[in-house]
């Protein structure tokens, strides 16, 4: 397979990891392309000349991402993902359709004959065994993505790639950040040859307004509640998640993995569209939402953790899968991030009375950020705004326009 895939299963003995197999689910992958980057969760491979999926996969859900070469090896097509939910000994199929560059679907009878096939043991060793050592790493990044919440966002067809985002990309609210990141994407990939879809298939993400909007209050009264966003936070639990804080979470972490794994600028605009509302928050955090906080800096933190490390183990893929690991533009100061988790972490640091594990939770975000993004996020730090950016805080002016 070309990569770090069997840590775990190497240390085995051949009784466990034979039970590992049978209980475990199997992604058998037919014909696809050598040289493909291919991922599974955190996983990333360089796929060989035997290889035919991934056995040894943990009952739950996943999110499946490739992308295919062209004929020299030196060009790769949009990443394509994908999210399923596996089950104790299932067998999954997919085959490489060759004129589309993308897996697909068999028949019913295909699917039972290749299943029955695999439980015979007959594609064993030319299936990679999932890597167990980082399961732990995708639970912590997957812990509110129930199989509701991709079945609810997930676009028709199930498949994820900026090549059915580009009459949506071209509207999209750019800061100087996105516009480095719309570039990234984009760049020398072969998209021109599959980015003009006629019908659009992006996710069915939840519509976050930018600011609250009121006609019935003062100007001041209106700044203050879109300083303090925790009113709109209460009207998009209660609109658009029916109170479940979890959901929303799950959206969170959904929005996330297809960003950073399935190169998705669609999903990328939904993650700060959610961690801006939430970290836009005082009243919340600190009395009505406490616990939902504690959660939500827990998933934050999971994401700065895995997501942004600047030394991320998927180098080792020659910088063919996941461009957007090292982009050095995130550690900078003057993007969203820095101002909101700042003006956040401030809010709870500070506070005269706080709940103990919330106050736990924010120290231990301050010093991830500050060992990973370097950042200083102490009061005398500059408090950065982008003008640009439609999260950044909205002051009403008095004369009532």
């Amino acid at each position: 397979m070309g990569s770090r895939s069997g840590g775990a299963a190497a240390r085995m003995d051949p009784e466990a990891a034979t039970e590992l197999v049978r209980k475990g689910g199997t992604l058998l992958l037919l014909d696809v392309p050598q040289h493909t980057v291919f991922g599974i969760d955190t996983q990333v491979f360089s796929v060989g000349p035997k290889f035919k999926g991934i056995k040894m996969v943990p009952p739950g859900p996943h999110f499946v991402y490739y992308c295919s070469p062209s004929r020299h090896g030196n060009e790769f097509a949009p990443t394509v993902g994908f999210f399923l939910t596996t089950h104790t000994s299932e067998v999954i199929v997919r085959k490489w359709h060759a004129q589309e560059e993308r897996l697909v679907t068999l028949s019913e009878e295909e699917e039972i004959r290749y299943s029955e096939a695999v439980k015979r043991f007959e594609f064993d060793d030319q299936l990679g065994p999932y890597n167990l050592d980082s399961f732990g790493d995708w639970k912590q990044l997957s812990s509110y993505l129930s199989p509701s919440v991709i079945e609810r966002i997930e676009p028709i067809g199930g498949e994820i790639t900026i090549a059915y985002e580009t009459s949506w990309m071209d509207r999209a609210p750019q800061t100087d950040m996105e516009k480095r990141l719309m570039e990234q994407l984009r760049e020398d990939k072969f998209a021109q040859n599959v980015s003009m879809q006629s019908e659009r298939r992006g996710c069915y993400y939840t519509t976050i307004p930018a600011s609250v909007k009121h006609k019935d209050i003062s100007a001041d009264e209106l700044t203050l509640m879109n300083l303090d966003r925790t009113s709109l936070l209460e009207s998009v639990l209660a609109k658009s998640y029916q109170g479940q804080e979890d959901l929303l979470l799950g959206e969170l972490q959904f929005s996330f993995i297809t960003f950073m794994m399935g190169q998705s600028l669609e999903a990328f605009m939904q993650w700060k569209a959610l961690i801006s509302l939430l970290l836009s928050c005082s009243e919340a955090p600190l009395h009505t939402r406490t616990n939902m906080f504690v959660k939500f800096i827990r998933v934050i933190y999971y994401q700065f953790k895995h997501g942004f490390l600047r030394t991320h183990e998927s180098r080792s893929i020659e910088d063919k899968g996941n461009s957007l690991f090292l982009d050095e533009a995130w550690f900078s100061r003057d993007i969203f991030l820095y101002r909101l988790s700042k003006d956040f972490l401030s809010v709870i640091l500070e506070a005269p009375v706080v709940d103990g594990d919330l106050l736990s939770r924010a120290r231990e975000l301050k010093t991830l950020l500050e060992t990973t993004f370097g950042w200083d996020l102490e009061n005398n730090a500059a408090n950065l705004i982008d003008e640009d950016d439609e999260f950044a805080p909205v002051v009403v002016e008095m004369d009532g326009s």
